[in-house]
């Protein structure tokens, strides 16, 4: 049996592997994840800059506007994009706003900011542009404006210097929990799951669904060809079962590796191409969250973390390939196996979109609920344990769930499927299944 379970296994492989299309895809993806990792080069590479600074020059009629909209400006700059450099050079224009726009002509992305008096308003301000700002360029100009009109007119009311310096200081913010079980980490932590986690779990569930599919596909293909006779003739219906599953397990597991591969491949890639970070201010403070988080001791938590979610993961891969066969053996064609995977997809689209939102969940029951439910506890738990909704007791359990899932999977599906592989009529489906798993 062994003997022939390896050989099975071998040729389900080679079908898989050995074509020209999984040399393709492959070739693609390694491509499109390594183009996507070093998109700022590339772009780069075609005329675009991503460090290319934004010139704003200063039309100061006031005579007094320009200094403050400098610095006003550079700190919103500075602080939005968390890191000693910033998007915009400012420079103080000396001739008039007609000679601006002709500045601006020159240089496309230009603005030119012009202050003039205002008796009413303290200030006016006129922003000239060659196309649209950006809503982001936009709002910090306007806030820097703002900024430095109600500073003008805070010094025309006569405030000394000191007082000026109290009005503009930022306020000592401190933070206080009701519940002494939570931290401010806690926060942090939440703003990575919900961003961060999708999409580190996005590949499982696209692998999940693609084993799903390739094992109803194959043994449908089978099936039409009249080749399962030929094969049952050989090998028991349990030996070709475990075949289809481990094969299939084994070909999702080479591919994620690959995919792990292919990601190493494109930042490789941006080290010796020397690539700047794609997006400097949410680079740096996811950087600076995730060494927070560390400073704290949370970030150890992942030493047990990475190595259950994995075991889980795999044993979920088992559960979704087990329940493909037994489903695919009762098809008799691809069109019937596809409204058989419907609801697998589902449960499987649930999970990855609960698995999003766990933090809005905070502390309800249901949520704890559904990350022990097999089939959509890998891609759940995992983000419960980072919250803290969830220890290494209850994930364990949900690790135990998925092991009973695929016992009983086992014992009652193989059942069905001695029945269904030799089955070619798709009337009376489920009478069929009913009717096998009684039979022992």
């Amino acid at each position: 049996m062994t003997s022939k379970l390896n050989y099975l296994i071998g040729v389900s492989l080679k079908r898989k592997i050995k074509t020209k299309w999984f040399l393709i895809a492959n070739i693609i993806l390694a491509v499109v994840i390594a183009g996507i990792i070093n998109i700022d080069s590339i772009i780069t590479f075609f005329g675009g800059d991503f460090n290319d600074k934004t010139t704003v020059y200063v039309v100061d009629d006031t005579k007094e506007s320009y200094p403050i909209f400098e610095q006003q400006l550079k700190d919103a700059d500075l602080n939005l994009q968390q890191s000693d450099e910033g998007s915009y050079v400012v420079k103080k224009y000396d001739k008039s706003f007609e000679d601006a726009k002709k500045q601006i002509e020159e240089e496309k992305k230009a603005i030119v900011v012009w202050f003039q008096e205002d008796k009413d308003n303290t200030l006016k301000a006129t922003i000239l542009s060659e196309q649209f700002l950006e809503s982001l360029d936009s709002q910090v100009l306007v806030n820097a404006i703002n900024t430095t009109k109600v500073s003008l007119a805070i010094s025309k009311s006569n405030i000394s210097q000191e007082q000026m310096a109290l009005i503009y200081a930022n306020p000592t913010i401190e933070r206080i929990y009701m519940d002494e079980t939570k931290k401010s980490e806690d926060e942090n932590m939440q703003m990575i799951t919900t961003t961060v986690f999708p999409i580190v779990i996005l590949p499982f569930f696209m692998l999940t669904l693609f084993l799903v599919q390739m094992i109803g596909a194959e043994v449908n293909d089978e099936k039409t060809t009249r080749g399962m006779e030929i094969i049952i003739s050989n090998v028991s219906p349990k030996t070709h079962f475990f075949a289809k599953v481990i094969a299939g397990n084994l070909f999702v597991l080479i591919q994620g590796v690959l995919l792990i591969v292919f990601v190493g491949l494109g930042f490789l890639i941006r080290h010796l191409i020397g690539g700047n970070s794609i997006i400097n201010g949410l680079g740096t403070e996811v950087g600076n969250v995730i060494q927070d988080l560390g400073e704290s001791g949370i970030m150890d938590k992942f030493v047990y973390i990475i190595p259950l979610s994995l075991v889980l993961m795999i044993l979920t891969f088992v559960a979704y390939s087990l329940l493909a066969g037994i489903l695919a053996s009762m098809t008799t064609n691809t069109e019937d196996f596809q409204q058989l995977q419907t609801p697998i997809i589902i449960v499987s689209l649930i999970g990855y979109y609960l698995a999003m939102m766990a933090g809005v969940f905070n502390g309800a029951v249901f949520i704890k609920v559904l990350g022990f439910v097999p089939l959509i506890s890998a891609i759940l738990a995992p983000s419960l344990l980072v919250l803290g909704q969830f220890g290494i007791f209850e994930f364990v359990t949900a690790i135990i769930f998925v092991i009973i899932t695929n016992w009983l999977l086992i014992r009652y599906g193989l059942r069905i499927y001695k029945v269904g592989i030799l089955n070619y009529s798709s009337s009376g489906l489920w009478k069929k299944m009913f009717k096998a798993l009684k039979t022992k």
